[in-house]
């Protein structure tokens, strides 16, 4: 033994003198907190040198002796501090086994991490909705080599056609829908308003009229922190559509409309990760528009696995109807500590081998992001993750 964690930077220096030089670091403690592994990132940060953990045995199910385990790279989500939420899987399970499912925007970040997990649970039939040829296509090879067993059906759709919307519901006749399509970048919404209300409200009144019509048990309404009091078009349009489920919901007890809400996943398209690996590429600098700026932070796996428990509790257990479901996204996260540990995991000195620069909000972006609004009543549950 060397010595403890705080005199890791010490024992660096020492080896180096030594010309025994140190390259790599690996935690062996499969059990080390996310604060822990963001402590040895930051000693070992001034000295370029690579950061790894030993893998979970418990959880990879690796018992043979004969294999060699590799450790891992740290991950930005191992940093973040958020634990695993155990879940129960058998509500989810009758839901969706053997009942025919949609996903519309089934090619995006979170439309596709449903799309995979929905395929565990052997639907009867999925089927694919996406205006994106490319997207849709991927995962639907990806389905068909994973579960060969699933049937999916690939359309090329666009929400904001009623008819198309309401000529392939009656085709299928989906029991569950889950509504992912959406237009969710705050600044190109700001500069496209029509095309967000089209998609993100009209879009949002076609699925849930179709689902009406077609007699489905449930649509499930993927939306956003940025829906409470809202300062941007998008944020605005994705209340009102809320709104549009809740009042379907309160109206008529043959098809159920929920509605989830949470913030930002880690690594989704055009979000803020991979735009921070993409500057740390080139060099540097990292944009983040204002040092005190915070967000709530999710992986996609963990948000698309709670949107499923949430339409299974919702149709599950007596629930109120017009209920928002929220996902626990536990504390907020600075942007500019998002960028440091980025920067650390490069093995590279935030604001000395790589500078952040502050470039001021943009149109629309809140400093702080919120999951009620003043007038919404918080209930339990009673299912970890889920408000």
């Amino acid at each position: 033994v060397l010595g403890s964690l705080r005199d890791l930077p010490a024992i660096i220096q020492r080896a180096a003198l030594a010309a025994r030089p140190i390259t790599q670091i690996i935690v062996t403690a499969t059990d080390a907190s996310a604060n822990e592994l963001a402590a040895v990132v930051e000693r070992a940060a001034p000295f370029k040198i690579a950061v790894k953990r030993l893998p979970d045995i418990s959880r990879t199910g690796k018992i043979d002796d004969s294999i060699p385990i590799e450790p891992l790279p740290i991950l930005l989500e191992d940093l973040l501090g958020r634990m695993e939420v155990k879940l129960d899987i058998r509500e989810v399970a009758k839901l969706i086994n053997d009942r025919c499912v949609v996903v519309t925007g089934a090619g995006g970040s979170i439309g596709s991490e449903l799309v995979r997990q929905i395929a565990q649970f052997q639907p009867s039939r999925l089927v694919l909705l996406d205006n994106n040829e490319f997207n849709l296509y991927s995962i639907d090879r990806q389905i068909a080599q994973e579960y060969p067993s699933v049937r999916t059906f690939a359309r090329i759709a666009d929400v904001r056609q009623s008819d198309r919307i309401g000529a392939l519901f009656s085709q299928f006749e989906p029991e569950i829908i889950f509504h992912a399509a959406a237009l969710k970048h705050v600044p190109i919404v700001e500069e496209n308003p029509i095309e967000g209300i089209e998609t993100n409200l009209i879009g949002t009144r076609n699925v849930a009229n179709a689902a009406l019509a077609c007699g489905a048990s449930a649509m499930v309404m993927v939306s956003t922190d940025k829906a409470v009091s809202p300062t941007s078009i998008m944020g605005a349009t994705k209340r009102a559509a809320e709104a549009y489920c809740q009042a379907l919901d309160l109206a008529q007890t043959g098809t159920r409309f929920m509605t989830v809400r949470f913030g930002n996943v880690l690594g989704s398209t055009g979000s803020v990760i991979p735009l921070f690996k993409a500057q740390l590429q080139r060099g540097g600098p990292l944009t983040v528009t204002h040092p005190n700026i915070t967000r709530y932070f999710m992986t996609i796996p963990e948000a698309s696995r709670l949107i499923l428990h949430a339409a299974g509790h919702g149709m599950s257990a007596h629930t109120a109807q017009g209920q928002i479901f929220v996902l626990d996204m536990g504390e907020p996260i600075r942007i500019t500590e998002l960028a440091e540990r980025l920067i650390q995991l490069a093995g590279l000195r935030p604001h000395v081998d790589i500078k952040i620069d502050y470039i001021g909000l943009r149109k629309g972006e809140k400093l702080y992001e919120e999951l009620f609004s003043d007038g919404e009543k918080i209930e339990k549950t009673g299912r970890p993750g889920l408000l």
